[in-house]
């Protein structure tokens, strides 16, 4: 089973970084895990139109790294499930495929493209996170869920 988070820019936290790092240790034992990083698009006139184009043109560079994987979009504006809703999608993703691809927008969100692709679409709060706060939140929950399949107790 392969597990890929992509993500738009590089991370410059190094807090954030420690705690990815941590997780994606973690979930060694599980999964093949890694952190696709794309280039962000730049905007030059911040306008509907132009952030349209880039998010089009990032959401083609997401897709081409995801290939045929299953993909759970992280979107603010979807659904927001439960620890336990989350391992139960979690789950039934790896069933239905193994491999799975995890995307988190950039700076102006995600494009239709993507939401139109995406096997499931979740919000991890109605609180606004960064990107790479994100990440850790997911991989973390991600190592949780892998730790309820498989009825180990959580080591805190």
């Amino acid at each position: 089973m392969n597990i890929k988070f992509i993500i738009p820019g590089k991370n410059k936290k190094t807090f954030v970084e420690a705690g990815i790092d941590e997780y994606l240790k973690r979930l060694s034992k599980y999964c093949k895990a890694k952190i696709i990083y794309i280039d962000e698009e730049k905007v030059n006139n911040i306008n509907q139109k132009e952030i349209k184009t880039a998010l089009d043109k990032e959401a083609i560079s997401f897709l081409k790294n995801a290939g045929d994987d299953y993909i759970i979009l992280i979107d603010i504006h979807s659904k927001e499930l439960s620890t336990s809703e989350f391992r139960e999608c979690f789950e039934k993703a790896i069933s239905k495929n193994g491999n799975i691809s995890f995307i988190f927008g950039s700076s102006y969100g995600l494009s239709d493209i993507l939401r139109n692709r995406a096997d499931l679409k979740l919000s991890l709060s109605k609180l606004t996170f960064t990107h790479y706060f994100s990440l850790l939140v997911t991989i973390e929950q991600v190592y949780r869920s892998f730790k309820m399949i498989n009825n180990e107790t959580y080591d805190k």
